[in-house]
């Protein structure tokens, strides 16, 4: 019985892409087929990567350079559209990219993005009616412009089947690992995990995120009160407090704060209080008790359960994956005498 051909991984380049996830993609995959091959005693190639890139001239997506196999043997079976660092692109500079998605995605290929990507799956229409990850601070763009998308940001993956959408910049790395043992089985992406120091899938895209408000809804007066928002301490803030500083009665102010930024204002405090809470609990040599009075809660037990609720972590967790030594808090001038004579 001859080998099956190899997984076609196709990888979109476009305008803006990130190099290090099309190069850290290339290398995870390139890794997982050769430990799977050495673990199964085989020779011929488990997975293929190529790099696809949009020919301006024929407005065509092609294959480049930049993967890790000589030619691709077929179209992808997989295609990963990858974060970018930069500005978002044009909706028509990607216009033929996604068009191709599309078209992939018919015939039977599973489409992925990180980040960013989802844009591109999103303009190829691939997520109406789906749920969906990107990053924390493109959700409310998204949502905006692809209202027919619902959205996840708390997950870090989303697998789909056919469809696989992946939070952050760096969630490419749990993306490959979803990508590789969907591929060569669940021993196959831990032995890659492990070869490559990287957790496994699992984390969560809230254990990371810091509140992100809506501020382009174009209500002068419910901004004004954003923006001082930013400014008081959360724990002396009321409902009634924020209408008098919009300038309208309370009941006026609720509905237009909600229909601007998606929140009540109860939510939107709470959501202030928690990145506040989160500020504290990575700097400042306060116990945990004293970090929920300073926020405005007098039952640490209900402190507890919003800020597990709302990161994904308890506080005492969360303080020991993210929290600083008084040890690693250093001053601006002790940071810049360390350099002195540089």
């Amino acid at each position: 019985m001859g080998l099956r051909p190899p997984v076609e991984i196709g990888l979109i380049a476009y305008p803006g892409a990130q190099e290090a996830a099309l190069h850290g993609l290339t290398d995870n995959f390139q890794v997982a087929d050769r430990l799977a091959r050495a673990r199964r005693s085989v020779s011929g190639t488990l997975l293929n990567v190529t790099r696809y890139g949009l020919d301006d001239r024929r407005a065509k997506v092609v294959p480049t350079t930049g993967g890790f196999s000589d030619a691709a043997s077929k179209m992808p079976d997989i295609i990963i559209a990858p974060p970018c660092l930069g500005a978002l692109p044009e909706r028509k500079a990607i216009a033929p990219i996604a068009e191709w998605l599309k078209e992939r995605h018919a015939a039977g290929a599973v489409v992925a993005s990180v980040c960013a990507g989802a844009f591109l799956l999103a303009e190829a229409g691939l997520l109406d009616g789906r749920t969906a990850t990107t990053h924390w601070t493109y959700a409310n763009l998204l949502a905006k412009t692809y209202p027919a998308v619902t959205l996840d940001v708390d997950s870090l993956v989303i697998d789909d089947g056919d469809i696989i959408t992946a939070g952050g910049v760096m969630a490419w790395t749990d993306l490959s690992l979803k990508i590789i043992g969907n591929i060569l089985g669940f021993a196959a992406m831990m032995e890659t995990a492990r070869f490559l120091l990287i957790d496994p899938p699992g984390r969560e895209q809230r254990n990371y995120s810091a509140f992100s408000p809506v501020l382009t809804h174009g209500d002068s007066a419910i901004l004004k009160v954003q923006q001082w928002l930013q400014s008081v301490e959360a724990r002396k803030l009321t409902v009634e407090m924020m209408a008098e500083q919009a300038g309208l009665t309370e009941r006026t102010f609720i509905r237009r704060f909600e229909k601007a930024t998606g929140l009540r204002p109860t939510e939107y405090r709470q959501n202030i209080r928690m990145d506040q809470a989160r500020e504290l609990l990575g700097t400042a040599e306060l116990s945990i008790e004293q970090v929920a009075w300073q926020i405005g809660y007098e039952d640490v037990s209900a402190f507890r359960k919003v800020f597990l609720k709302t990161t994904g972590l308890s506080p005492a967790s969360y303080r020991k994956k993210f929290g600083a030594s008084a040890a690693d808090i250093r001053s601006d001038a002790e940071i810049v005498a360390s350099y002195d004579g540089y």
